[in-house]
């Protein structure tokens, strides 16, 4: 534990340059002292760290000191080359391939190996089952403004039109296999289905980022406060074992009788429908009075 604790501190000051032992006993939630016999061993160890006195002191590594990746365990090594499906479609995948290959180069021997093998053996799809995949050729573009920090003009489809919209691009997000920017435009905050940007043009000037904003954090607001305003029906359902497999794994209910919410009745019966004699409705009436008139047809069909 404490070796991996000194190789992450290490790697820390190197990344920030200086800071404080207040600050890194915060980090790696630990007393000040232990940080103290930390440095002091990096130091035994051949690794110049300075101690900065006074009010704005704190530790650093000496004349630009860097360190090779050494310090990775095989269970990393074989994380970091996990194939990072989302990378391409950003345009970063020749740049990731890249950087990768920096990474197996400064590893040892025995972790290349791990490391080459984790790829063989896992694949990540971020796409989801059973829908067209969404065409997303403005995402490169989008993703260069917003590390840029870049304004967009921009052309989107809202419903049967395409509206021309300004917008300061604060973050991408990847969703169920579908890609989302989270922009600032004259109206406010929102949230743009990138498939459904029609055009994007990068201007030259850039914009300042809304003070405190994070991108995780304004996501999960917003996917809740979306969620929570889909219109909902609930459906009373006596489910087989088998049904009970392939319906929301949240249910309500117990002895073989359910709750199931649906965004609508239409969704509901085109769900229902495909579980046959497996799923009963009890509730509502004129949805099982509709179940029922539609077995009858399917009955008549192939008597």
């Amino acid at each position: 534990m404490r070796a991996t604790r000194l190789v992450s501190l290490l790697l820390l000051l190197q990344l920030r340059g200086q800071l404080t032992a207040g600050e890194l006993a915060d980090h790696f939630e630990v007393s000040v002292r232990t940080i103290h016999r930390d440095v002091e061993a990096l130091g035994g160890a051949g690794v110049p760290v300075e101690a900065i006195r006074g009010p704005a002191g704190g530790y650093r590594l000496a004349g630009g000191y860097r360190t090779r990746l050494t310090g990775l365990t095989a269970a990393e090594a074989e994380a970091l080359f996990v194939a990072p499906a989302p990378a391409a479609e950003l345009g970063l995948g020749g740049v990731l391939a890249n950087a990768r290959l920096k990474v197996l180069a400064a590893l040892p021997a025995e972790l290349q190996e791990r490391a080459s093998r984790a790829e063989r053996y896992f694949h990540l799809d971020t796409r989801g089952w059973f829908r067209a995949e969404d065409t997303v050729p403005h995402l490169p573009a989008l993703a260069a403004a917003t590390w840029q920090g870049k304004r967009l003009s921009t052309r989107y489809r809202e419903g049967r039109k395409v509206v021309q919209r300004t917008l300061d691009p604060l973050g991408l997000v990847l969703k169920g296999g579908a890609w989302y920017l989270v922009a600032r435009r004259s109206a406010g905050m929102r949230v743009y289905r990138i498939s459904r940007f029609a055009s994007v043009r990068t201007r030259d000037e850039g914009f300042e980022r809304p003070e405190g904003f994070e991108l995780a954090a304004y996501w999960d607001e917003w996917s809740r406060t979306f969620e929570e305003s889909l219109p909902r029906v609930e459906v009373k359902v006596r489910a087989s074992e088998l049904a009970r497999r392939f319906l929301p794994a949240d249910l309500q209910g117990e002895d073989g009788v359910y709750v199931v919410g649906f965004q609508s009745l239409e969704a509901a019966f085109r769900e229902l429908l495909k579980f046959g004699p497996d799923a009963e409705v009890l509730e509502p009436a004129h949805l099982r009075t509709r179940l029922a008139a539609t077995a009858r047809e399917v009955a008549e069909l192939y008597a």
